[in-house]
């Protein structure tokens, strides 16, 4: 799972999060930045209004929040999820002596990212993919 930090980078530089089963998140208000939630079918559903997307948490009695606009929610992608948004450009997932890079191809050219982790890996490459098109 990509670090907190990188994923408030991903949403700053633009990319959007459109919620589906099986997505982790954190929620952005105070006392909730040590959770993480999973969108699931049973229990967080994403529910799209004409004001804008609306987490609904269903069946969690136990504490008192029925829902949480996007807005308030942070994606953290998966690997999977950031190789599919590096599309094309991705050319390879490595293991090294401190982590893992993560290699793209952008118009003929090939560059590299390095992190502890994989999913780091490849959130960086697509933080300077997107910033480098926008």
């Amino acid at each position: 799972m990509i670090s907190v930090s990188l994923a408030h980078d991903l949403r700053s530089a633009g990319v959007r999060w459109r919620p589906v089963s099986g997505d982790s998140f954190v929620i952005t208000r105070e006392g909730f930045e040590s959770a993480v939630f999973v969108v699931s079918d049973m229990t967080i559903e994403s529910h799209e209004f004409e004001t804008g997307t609306i987490l609904g948490f269903n069946g969690t009695t136990e504490w008192a929040l029925d829902s949480v606009a996007i807005e308030d929610a942070l994606w953290l992608p998966r690997e999977d999820q950031l190789r599919e948004l590096l599309g094309g450009t991705f050319a390879s997932l490595s293991r090294t002596a401190t982590g893992y890079t993560v290699a793209l191809v952008v118009t003929g050219e090939r560059t590299e990212w390095e992190a502890a982790e994989p999913a780091d890996a490849y959130a960086a490459a697509l933080l300077r993919l997107v910033r480098a098109t926008a």
